[in-house]
């Protein structure tokens, strides 16, 4: 009886231990559901190239991106973030999600 009590008593604790540790180890991003992670930085989107916009904004892929360069090159600047809403496949959401990172210098 003694055993089997260590044994489980062993069980538990091992198996505390390592959820903890798979807890611990998960991106903080991940387990709070946040919008825009530290890794993205400010873009302004009235100079940067369709690359640099894919890769700065959350949920804006290249096409998306290129269609944003093409819109500034044909009406000229952005003069409000909510005026990207003009150019085809992007949404609010999208904004929202960028809110902190969209520049227009």
């Amino acid at each position: 009886m003694k055993i089997s009590l260590k044994i489980c008593a062993f069980i538990t604790s091992v198996l505390i231990l390592s959820s903890t540790a798979v807890w611990a180890a998960e991106p903080m991003g991940k387990a709070s559901g946040m919008a825009v992670s530290a890794d993205y930085q400010p873009i302004n989107v009235n100079e940067a190239s369709a690359p640099q916009i894919a890769a700065a904004l959350k949920g804006i892929g290249l096409k998306t991106a290129s269609a944003i360069v093409a819109y500034r090159t044909a009406n000229g600047p952005f003069k409000t973030a909510d005026s990207l809403l003009s150019v085809k496949g992007v949404g609010r959401q999208a904004l929202v999600k960028n809110a902190d990172v969209i520049t227009l210098k």
